[in-house]
């Protein structure tokens, strides 16, 4: 795999289910810690084991030959259901930097964007056309996803995406949104500024009416 500020690129694994929601991306059994940590064992749970917690062998991400996948093509409405963040950072551990797919749960995406898993959309024809192609060969798919042109290029394919300014401005510049926000930081500090100067009697309402009522 490799990975330049503006490009992912490397094992596209493919997984065709409909409506796959944030539940199953990680079941809730594996939200009872404090922070991140260990989610990777929990991804797609499952999908990836039987009930008695037995490997299934013919799932996508248990084959040896998806070990490094770094990339999910899925199928439409990925992520969507609840709004855990958990299904962003699972996926993230496990290795996935991107998933193509033709739609998303909305906080889904908004989720992932922000904590910087490229979330690809393309029309469902094409999404399919890639899904095929990853049914020919004797290997897995090659993708390489580049940002900077946003395209998605196989070795069959090469399909145009669009996203918003502000997150390709994030991705390349590596952060996320709190770090997008201090990149402004300065017209913030100057639009403040300006307000408290026009209506002083509004700032730090909270902190002078505490200070008053400690003094009584």
């Amino acid at each position: 795999m490799t990975e330049l500020a503006n490009r992912i690129e490397g094992i596209a694994a493919p997984i065709e289910i409909a409506n796959l929601d944030t539940d199953q991306i990680m079941p809730k059994q594996f939200l009872h810690g404090i922070d991140k940590a260990g989610l990777d064992r929990g991804l797609l749970w499952d999908h990836r084991f039987t009930g008695d917690g037995d490997i299934k062998p013919d799932f996508v991400l248990n084959r040896p030959a998806y070990a490094d996948a770094r990339i999910l093509i899925a199928g439409p409405n990925f992520g969507c259901g609840s709004s855990r963040e958990h299904a962003v950072w699972g996926l993230q551990q496990f290795g996935i930097q991107a998933v193509i797919a033709s739609a998303y749960g909305e906080i889904f995406y908004s989720n992932a964007m922000n904590n910087r898993l490229l979330a690809v959309i393309l029309p469902e024809d094409e999404v399919q056309a890639l899904l095929d192609e990853s049914r020919q060969g004797t290997t897995p798919l090659h993708v390489a996803i580049d940002v900077e042109a946003m395209t998605v290029k196989s070795a069959q394919h090469t399909f145009a995406f669009a996203m918003s300014a502000r997150h390709r401005t994030m991705f390349m510049q590596g952060l996320d949104m709190i770090g997008a926000s201090l990149s402004h930081k300065a017209e913030i500090e100057a639009f403040a500024s300006r307000h408290w100067a026009a209506q002083p009697w509004v700032k730090d309402v909270a902190g002078r009416t505490k200070a008053r009522l400690d003094a009584q």
